[in-house]
């Protein structure tokens, strides 16, 4: 309308009506904003394609254009850092004073028969030793699942209980086996404690390894600035020996399943920017809080269902290939959003005749509405360009 009104003023009569129709719609097509319009869309469309390529499946361009900011990433360690099926490698039973009945053999049936309905992963090794071995299982009576400690039932008339230290100490159980505890702990290794009617009975140790690709993937975290924290149930010890052979930052132990999103809160109101990479039931809370959840894809349905992306790979350097897609995403937007404004900032003007007075020369409507569409096919091959960077 501007530019109508000043040429049909600006202009002789003779030629003042196609003096301004030329130049109102010439500024009109060149100010089309098809470009502006593609810029951000195509951008995600394409890196969600190529995301789902190497098996990052993204919910939505939000957590796409989160994931570049992010500062801190905490990883479980059970199914993530480690392979999450771990074994039981050493059975002790107490000393002889404190429990005499008692064999090797009878302690791995009892508790294993205790745990069967359990559905932690160190639960299942015990059960998986116990069968391997033959052990003939008695159906637990009165189970009950003692939330980020252990387990409790009736097995044969006898109450038994099998979880952490903290459990026996619950139950107001006295343990002499600390140092055999401390021993397997600092070798990696997590010591499941077995009381019989009221006494410590052993310990069975249950050992999960760390998965080859870890290590490597927690040094490409860092590379991209990332402060890496590990987050487990298990007590300092182990943990502390796991995070030795993977090189993370922060070490999170004996955290309660209930705790876990409050941990990533605590790391948030430090000013992080927060990612959790989880993948069982007790991660979906701390999921679900995180600025980005990214789920393994290994692991549980509500796990995947809290998260924002998920990694259907069990491999952990899906993480930083997730977050460098991201980079690679909101890079490829800024550059859309160049070349988009780019046009209009220099087409509109030279469309609302400016250089008329000074070279006789007007941009031709046709003229106008191919760099119109020039600037819509600029925006989507930059961002198929996209594909090529990611697939490096």
């Amino acid at each position: 309308l501007v530019t109508f009104v000043v040429w049909w003023f600006a202009s002789p009569a003779e030629s003042r009506l196609s003096m301004a129709l030329v130049t109102a719609v010439s500024v009109l097509i060149i100010a089309c904003p098809c470009a502006l319009g593609l810029a951000t869309p195509t951008a995600i469309m394409v890196g969600t394609g190529r995301g789902a390529e190497k098996g990052i499946l993204i919910k939505g361009g939000e957590a796409l254009e989160t994931a570049h900011k992010l500062t801190a990433i905490v990883l479980d360690k059970t199914g993530t850092i480690t392979h999450g099926k771990p074994a039981v490698t050493d059975i002790i039973p107490a000393p002889v004073g404190v429990q005499e009945t008692l064999d090797e053999r009878e302690l791995l049936r009892l508790a294993a028969s205790a745990e069967q309905h359990s559905e932690h992963p160190l639960a299942a090794a015990i059960v998986r030793e116990a069968l391997a071995r033959g052990l003939s299982l008695t159906e637990p009576i009165d189970f009950q699942a003692v939330v980020g400690n252990g387990v409790e039932a009736q097995v044969d008339g006898h109450a038994v209980l099998v979880g952490k230290a903290a459990l026996l100490a619950q139950r107001s159980i006295q343990s002499a086996m600390g140092e055999n505890a401390a021993g397997l702990a600092a070798l990696g290794r997590t010591p499941m404690y077995v009381a019989v009617d009221g006494r410590e009975a052993g310990i069975i140790a249950v050992a999960d390894t760390v998965r080859p690709e870890s290590k490597e993937a927690i040094a490409t975290m860092h590379e991209l600035g990332l402060r890496v924290v590990m987050m487990t149930g298990d007590n300092k010890r182990t943990a502390d020996a796991v995070a030795s052979q993977v090189g993370v930052d922060v070490v999170f132990a004996d955290v309660l399943p209930k705790d876990k999103a409050d941990k990533v809160r605590a790391l948030q109101v430090e000013g992080h920017v927060v990612g959790m990479v989880g993948d069982g039931i007790n991660d979906a809370p701390a999921l679900a809080q995180a600025d980005v959840g990214l789920a393994v894809g290994t692991g549980t349905d509500v796990a995947m269902e809290s998260a924002d992306i998920t990694l259907m790979r069990g491999d952990l350097r899906a993480v930083p290939q997730a977050i460098a897609l991201s980079h690679d995403t909101m890079r490829t937007i800024k550059q859309n959003l160049f070349w988009a404004f780019i046009y209009n900032i220099v087409g509109i003007p030279i469309a609302a005749g400016v250089l008329f007075p000074f070279t006789g020369w007007l941009l031709s409507p046709i003229l106008a509405s191919a760099a119109m569409a020039f600037s819509s096919v600029s925006v989507v091959l930059n961002s198929l360009r996209l594909r090529a960077r990611s697939a490096t």
